[in-house]
């Protein structure tokens, strides 16, 4: 069952302005990746279901968050159907991201009361999935689809539109001026915010040094 309820997951969203967005089938890894973001500031995580056994995974991290990261809101990414909707929920997800729009997903998420956040590349798509109760929609992939000027574009006949853009989402001061400028309600953030070694490890008080410097970054931007 969610900790944390769908408008929560919305609020907290919106107040910490980004959600990383990470994968790995190493359980070990996830767990110090989570800490240090969650040391960093960040208050909503997106694991992503793109390996064999994620969802072992991600139910064995939802167990550690609620133990060792209280205020983190865990949810899952890259689900396209309703069964895999269903097997995330059983585990404890707080919300749902799928790269599509699939309105039995949305059925499914509605009836626990799970917040879902889809992927739209129109304002058709927006449109729909609002209608089927999707409080903050994802664009995706966020760059290909239009960037900060699609945002823009869409927020001018659906001002009241909450949308979260992912892929190509950089932490740095120009990319995400343009995207807040344009009137996003949060961005997700991939592989460009994971700091890394000279191995190519993740490099842990790297990362959270740079989450807390994006998080400062988004408030700087909103301030002015």
């Amino acid at each position: 069952m969610a900790r944390f309820t769908r408008i929560e997951v919305a609020i907290k969203m919106k107040e910490t302005g980004m959600v990383p967005v990470f994968y790995h089938k190493d359980i070990e890894v996830c767990k110090k990746v989570l800490q240090a973001c969650y040391e960093g500031g960040v208050r909503v995580f997106e694991f992503t279901n793109r390996g064999d056994f994620a969802n072992e995974v991600f139910a064995e991290l939802n167990k550690y968050a609620a133990a060792q990261t209280p205020e983190m809101i865990l949810g899952i990414g890259s689900v396209v159907d309703a069964g895999t909707t269903s097997l995330y929920i059983q585990s404890g997800a707080n919300f749902v991201v799928s790269p599509v729009l699939n309105a039995e997903m949305a059925r499914v998420c509605n009836r626990r009361k799970i917040a879902w956040s889809p992927g739209c590349g129109s304002l058709t798509e927006i449109s729909y999935a609002e209608e089927l109760g999707a409080e903050v929609v994802k664009i995706f992939p966020a760059t290909q689809v239009g960037g900060p000027a699609f945002v823009k574009g869409i927020k001018g006949p659906f001002p009241w539109t909450s949308i979260m853009p992912t892929g190509g989402v950089e932490p740095t001061e120009e990319n995400l001026k343009a995207w807040f400028d344009a009137g996003v309600h949060c961005v997700g953030m991939g592989s460009k915010l994971f700091v890394k070694d000279a191995d190519g490890n993740i490099d842990y008080k790297g990362l959270s040094h740079k989450v807390s410097q994006t998080i400062d970054l988004i408030k700087t931007l909103r301030a002015k």
